[in-house]
């Protein structure tokens, strides 16, 4: 397979040096170029043609939002966000709404020993990020002709997970007759604010979730970062617990989150799996297909990277598979 090209992006002089010297260590990663700020950005990325960015969001003269907008409507190069939680938080959301792929949080100390801690997490963002786009003939698009009005829908997704989110979430209508539950691989930190800017594109209404939420008709809510989101029964209606255990790969876990689902409302559960790397989800894929819910997985056609859908599709739990762009309509039908 070969080698992801990476532009390093960084004000800082000591971050770029730590970045390309994690990265170039892997042996797996070529480091062909660095840069100071988001002009200088813009021009090696016109003249190397990278395949991933990573991107400091705080620079002077353009900054990494400035950087985005530029690339808005570009396949490539795919943009991986290094930002200081805390610091970049309101920015953070605003990349991932504008097109970065994935975000990594750098710690606001850059002392060597800190930077090297998030050597692993670059590395593997980065792999995923440099993959070729998927076949498009890797699974053609399947449908179901008629499926029963869910109680619950639940959406799971990594890689490329906001943007997918912001199309999807931004083409549902006010009047959804069910709520909508997300979890999305994210560091703690930015969920508020990236719920915050769905909710002001949206039609219906988004917020972060919060334990003790009643989940209504229309409303759709997103798992805190770090943090699982799982969904119960109480009486007639839907409740939210946010938690942080147990311990799983990723917090918020999309298993943990259909695993709930399926307990709290059966076959009125559908659970949606957007792209990503990884099988987050099987296994809550599994229980969900069990109750008798029904699957959607997005299609490799449209997928930043075809891993969360393609072991569920694969799995023969009877999932469709279809393009993100018609995913909002299918839901839709539904109700």
């Amino acid at each position: 397979m070969r080698r992801p090209r990476v532009l390093v992006v960084d004000d800082s002089a000591f971050a770029r040096s730590v970045i390309t010297r994690l990265l170039t260590a892997s042996h797996r990663i070529d480091v062909v170029g660095k840069a100071p700020d988001g002009y200088a950005a813009l021009e090696r990325i016109a003249e190397l043609d990278p395949d991933v960015v990573t991107l400091d969001l705080t620079m002077p003269e353009l900054d990494g939002i400035g950087v985005l907008r530029a690339l808005v409507g570009r396949s490539r190069p795919r943009v991986i966000v290094v930002s200081i939680s805390g610091v970049d938080t309101e920015l953070g959301a605003e990349a991932l709404t504008l097109g970065a792929i994935d975000l990594v949080t750098k710690p606001t100390a850059l002392a060597s020993d800190r930077l090297q801690a998030i050597g692993d997490e670059l590395i593997a963002k980065v792999l995923a990020a440099g993959l070729p786009a998927p076949s498009t003939l890797a699974h053609p698009a399947t449908r179901v002709d008629s499926a029963p009005r869910p109680d619950l829908v639940m959406i799971g997704c990594s890689t490329g997970g906001p943007q997918a989110l912001t199309r999807v979430i931004g083409a549902l209508p006010a009047d959804l007759p069910f709520p909508v539950a997300i979890a999305l691989h994210i560091p703690a930190g930015y969920t508020e604010s990236l719920a915050a800017r769905l909710d002001r594109m949206a039609k219906a209404r988004v917020i972060e979730a919060k334990s003790g939420l009643l989940l209504e008709p229309g409303l759709v809510v997103l798992a805190r970062g770090g943090e699982h989101l799982r969904v119960h029964r109480r009486g007639s209606g839907l409740v939210v617990e946010v938690s942080p255990l147990p311990p799983r790969d990723f917090a918020p876990s999309v298993n943990e989150l259909f695993l709930s689902g399926a307990r709290a409302v059966g076959s009125g559960a559908l659970g949606i799996v957007l792209t990503g790397m990884g099988d987050d989800g099987l296994e809550g894929c599994r229980a969900i297909a069990s109750a008798g819910g029904a699957l959607l997985t997005e299609s490799a056609a449209t997928c930043v990277v075809y891993g969360m859908p393609r072991v569920v599709y694969e799995a023969d739990l009877g999932a469709s598979s279809i393009p993100l762009d018609q995913i909002a309509n299918e839901i839709t039908r539904r109700g």
